[in-house]
């Protein structure tokens, strides 16, 4: 009996996505990104340093930690935003260290923002056209021919139109912009990312500043995302969100990778409840909404109580 007991203890931590066990750094199965020793330093503070980093393919994966753990700066390196210190990575095979933001986001690999960069002055509608590639119109030249160029217009105005009944913007194809609500402009924004057709999307937290009316419109559309074949991940503060759409949860602390694995998994972890809460880990993660406060949810929301002005101004990661 006892040895039967000492087996079960001792069984290694394993997944499907993963080759071998499962911890910070482990190897998928299908990787669509690979990140080694990727670092970057703002004078004496490493934002971040991230020795081994895989996203699996086609899952929907959170990067998840405290106020100034580096996701923000780790999405900016990733995507070509801003430039490392030491590291390489590749995306779908492809080495992508040190290729400018344009270049990534053509080569399938798209984000977007904690705050939406939609260009107010132009309509719904034009915002959308301008998210997708390879357009015809766009040289100096070409642009004078409008035969040369009709057809693909045509044709991206569909795509556009189709997405906008998807997110539910179509009512709003012909106002500006800037006429849209917070919530309205993440949609905006996270459809004008679909344009292009990509294989990875980067969402900077989705649901920052959305009104709770709009949320489970948001967590609809990246489910979604998943089904159709896109590859998701996301930073995110909503634990509750985490939990309920994430199939991978990459956990970051002082610039570093201090746990992943499963969501359920991941919230019982003690390095987590370590980053979080500091030495008050004598709590279990494991006990989430309905059996009582999770201490992740209470930390971050008495972060936001002291610093308010920090969220309200989009700040904390990108410091």
């Amino acid at each position: 009996m006892s040895n039967a007991s000492e087996s079960a203890t001792t069984l290694p931590n394993t997944n499907p996505l993963v080759k071998g066990e499962v911890g910070p750094g482990c190897a998928k199965v299908d990787p669509i990104v690979i990140a080694d020793s990727v670092t970057r330093q703002f004078g004496g503070l490493k934002a971040v340093d991230v020795q081994h980093l895989e996203i699996p393919r086609g899952q929907i994966t959170a990067l998840i930690g405290p106020n100034g753990a580096g996701k923000t700066t780790m999405f900016n390196l990733l995507t070509g935003f801003d430039k490392p210190n030491t590291g390489t990575w590749e995306f779908d095979g492809k080495s992508l260290a040190g290729v400018p933001a344009f270049k990534v986001a053509r080569a399938g690999m798209v984000r977007t923002f904690q705050l939406t960069k939609s260009l107010g002055r132009l309509s719904v509608l034009q915002n959308m056209l301008l998210g997708a590639t390879g357009q015809k119109g766009e040289g100096l030249f070409s642009s004078l021919f409008k035969p040369l160029w009709r057809k693909q217009e045509e044709d991206n105005t569909v795509r556009a139109d189709d997405l906008l009944a998807r997110f539910k913007l179509d009512a709003k194809r012909e106002d500006y912009a800037a006429s849209l609500s917070g919530g309205q402009r993440k949609l905006l924004e996270m459809a004008r990312a679909l344009m292009s057709k990509p294989e990875l999307i980067m969402l900077d937290e989705p649901m920052a500043g959305v009104n709770p009316a709009l949320t489970q419109s948001l967590l609809g559309h990246i489910k979604n995302l998943k089904s159709d074949g896109t590859t998701v991940l996301f930073v995110e503060h909503d634990m509750h969100m985490v939990m309920h759409i994430s199939d991978w949860v990459v956990v970051m602390a002082e610039g570093r990778v201090v746990a992943e694995g499963p969501p359920e998994s991941v919230m019982k972890d003690p390095a987590v409840i370590d980053a979080y809460l500091g030495a008050h880990h004598d709590t279990d993660l494991g006990d989430l909404m309905e059996d009582g406060p999770n201490p992740v949810i209470e930390a971050e929301r008495k972060a936001h109580d002291a610093h308010p002005e920090a969220d309200e101004a989009g700040y904390g990661e990108e410091k």
